[in-house]
């Protein structure tokens, strides 16, 4: 063997950055990590890196802004006149006002660590593209395990860092505190226990469902507990003020209901280090000591949990599901009728027959219908909801308002869902056969048949939960929605919702559902946002507004239905045209691009 040559300074600087040679078990580490922003659901066009970017900021944003907006109750900013005389708007604000700001960052990271971990938790475990490659390379199994214990522990503690960085950044200037090291490792500790918390509570009952249901039974029940889940999470931010009415109550007086919510276990936290074991309230002690228990017990039942359901996990994949008959004897007499009243064409049977086996088979589409179905139930559930305190209790109350409006609340998200689901790019293996057989694009009539399939699936099961809904909000409605014209008004408004929003967010598709081609340009987030603001805030409003009006008479009633029949034959007929002028569209080869016709010019 010779000597290494040695060479001069000069020489070494040509050769360039030199880069290290990493371990086996650090490339794991960063494929794992990879995957959690570059799998079809997180990240649909591959651009993983701008999708990590997009996400941080998110998830730091809305912290941010709240510490911002402090300020002005810390300072004396604001003037008013007060007999002829300027004064200012004295601060710091009340003593309650404080503890509520410190309850809402501790709930804020509780929310979003637990949103994050639900949305990525099927990451958390391998999958069978990780069987099929990684078992074929000379891997030690320790490594691979080690390796996703890694990433996912890195995983927690970056969102940890996003969540929260941006509003500690700001938030002790906001508020001056007098004790500035004080403040700022309460704030620290407390968001941090708490994020940590909600993050270690999922993985845990993933990993304990798992170990003990297993894989198969486990799978059927996944779908339920992340919508449940998220509809939770959302439901707490959304109700956040309402529950800072009663956390002064809550926190004074003998009742025992903050000792079994856990973003109070790190509100105590925070007061205690704030204030001290001494000078703050006696409860601050026992919710303090109860979160810190709690969080330790989570991480060893996470710790020892984690390592069966990964083996359990992983035998199941090697060994596959085994035989499973898929038919449904339940659903034969409903698939009858519907065959033989909403879909008799042939065509339009086989595409609504695709959507209904496409739709819960692929883990992106299941997601959407979690994030948008977990919304709008806590949209829903905080429009409802209202929290008071009478005769020393705390007594929830049902706002009449609140149930009309959730009316076009739940039929928006649900039918925004599915056309998001319906219209996602990336997922081109069901649209050849729709292309081969019918052209690209298709004849007008094969073209309407194709879009009128999906549009009856997403109205039928619109028409489903949102009237099903409606019947079941009797059970706790107030006298005056349980009248007959007030049941008649809501199911008339219900229907009309489903149907017209169907037809608008419907209008400009003009796809099979799931056959969308990837596209170059990026969403607009910002835009896509805005067009939920606008929305929203229209259809909690008509509902609230067109139902007192139908029900005063059956004249009110009529006309109703009639605007909503009007309105819905001319989309339809606008519809038609969109359709009919895509067809006209020449076809493009499977190699052509579409920018000539993006600018208007056809040839």
């Amino acid at each position: 063997m010779s000597e290494p040559e040695i060479l001069s300074l000069n020489p070494q600087a040509g050769l360039g950055d030199v880069q290290p040679e990493r371990s086996q078990l650090s490339h794991l580490v960063r494929h794992f990590l990879e995957r959690f922003f570059n799998h079809e659901t997180a990240s649909p066009d591959g651009d993983a890196k701008a999708r990590l970017i997009l996400i941080a900021f998110t998830t730091g944003l809305p912290g941010f802004v709240v510490a911002l907006y402090l300020w002005p109750d810390y300072h004396s900013f604001i003037p008013y006149m007060r007999n002829h005389h300027v004064v200012w708007v004295p601060g710091p604000p009340p003593y309650w006002v404080q503890v509520n700001q410190h309850f809402f960052f501790a709930l804020y990271s509780f929310i979003v660590m637990g949103i994050v971990t639900v949305f990525e938790w099927d990451m958390f475990f391998p999958d069978l593209l990780d069987l099929w490659v990684l078992k074929t390379l000379p891997i030690a199994e320790i490594h691979t395990f080690l390796a996703r214990v890694a990433a996912i522990a890195i995983f927690i503690a970056g969102f940890l860092f996003n969540a929260n960085i941006l509003a500690i950044l700001v938030l002790p200037s906001a508020v001056d505190p007098p004790i500035f090291f004080r403040f700022l490792i309460a704030h620290v500790l407390a968001v941090l226990a708490s994020g940590l918390f909600a993050a270690t509570f999922i993985l845990a009952v993933q990993g304990v469902l798992l170990s003990i249901l297993g894989e198969r039974f486990f799978r059927k029940i996944s779908l339920a507990m992340q919508s449940l889940s998220i509809t939770i999470l959302l439901m707490l931010l959304l109700l956040f003020p309402v529950l800072s009415g009663v956390v002064p109550f809550v926190l004074q007086s003998d009742t025992r209901y903050a000792f079994f919510f856990p973003p109070f276990w790190f509100l105590g936290i925070y007061q205690c280090l704030l204030e001290g074991s001494s000078s703050g309230l006696p409860i601050y002690v026992q919710l303090a000591k109860n979160g810190c228990i709690a969080l330790m017990l989570l991480a060893g039942l996470a710790v020892i949990a984690y390592p069966f359901a990964y083996l359990r996990r992983v035998r199941q994949l090697v060994e596959g599901p085994g035989a499973q008959s898929t038919q449904n004897r339940l659903g034969l007499p409903i698939a009858r009728l519907i065959h033989g009243t909403l879909v008799r064409v042939p065509m339009c049977r086989a595409v609504f027959h695709f959507i209904s086996q496409t739709l819960l088979r692929v883990q992106r589409y299941r997601i959407y219908l979690v994030l948008y179905g977990g919304v709008g139930v806590s949209v829903v559930a905080s429009s409802i909801l209202r929290l008071s305190v009478m005769h020393q209790q705390v007594r929830m109350e049902i706002s009449s308002d609140g149930i009309r409006a959730s009316t076009g609340i739940l039929a928006f998200w649900l039918i925004s869902g599915l056309r998001m689901a319906f219209v996602s790019n990336g997922n081109e293996q069901g649209s050849w056969i729709f292309r081969h057989v019918h052209g690209r694009p298709p004849h007008f009539d094969e073209a309407m048949e194709q879009l009128r399939a999906a549009r009856v699936w997403v109205l039928l099961w619109a028409l489903i939960v949102t009237c099903g809904t409606c019947l079941a909000s009797r059970v706790f409605a107030p006298a005056e929605l349980l009248t007959w014209p007030a049941m008649a008004s809501q199911l008339l408004v219900a229907t009309g919702m489903c149907l017209l929003l169907t037809d608008i967010l419907f209008l400009n598709v003009k796809i099979v559902a799931f056959t969308g081609e990837r596209t170059s340009e990026q969403p607009n987030l910002a835009t896509s946002v805005l067009k939920y603001f606008a929305f929203v805030p229209a259809v909690a409003w008509i509902p609230l507004i067109s139902e007192p009006w139908i029900e005063i008479s059956t004249r009110h009633f009529i006309i109703a239905a009639a605007a909503i029949a009007v309105t819905h034959l001319a989309l339809r007929s606008r519809h038609r045209v969109i359709v009919r002028e895509h067809c006209n569209t020449p076809g493009l080869e499977e190699d052509e691009k579409d920018f000539i016709l993006k600018l208007g010019l056809h040839y």
